[in-house]
């Protein structure tokens, strides 16, 4: 199963994660876990949003590497837009 981490820099973890949670929770199943962290359910695949005190932790697995791009800009391109004013960028790491 291919997977990739995002660590995004920011003081605002808790608050983008929220907001990513609740955007896309409108199309997908969202898992609220504790300590602030979410699991968002795509069809082939998931993301996990962890917020650290300076940067937003996001990891995405799933079934195939086709599965994990859309994945990865699904998240990645909504976050962006999210923080567009703070200039967040978002750059995936694939998983060893």
């Amino acid at each position: 199963m291919p997977s990739s981490t995002a660590f995004v820099v920011t003081d605002a973890a808790e608050r983008y994660a929220k907001q990513l949670a609740s955007h896309l929770g409108r199309k997908i199943e969202v898992e609220e876990l504790p300590d602030g962290v979410r699991r968002l359910v795509f069809a082939k695949g998931d993301a996990v949003l962890t917020p650290e005190p300076e940067r937003l932790v996001m990891r995405a697995d799933a079934e195939d590497a086709a599965s994990l791009a859309v994945v990865e800009d699904v998240v990645g391109r909504h976050l962006e837009r999210f923080g567009q004013r703070n200039e967040l960028a978002v750059t995936w790491q694939k998983d060893s």
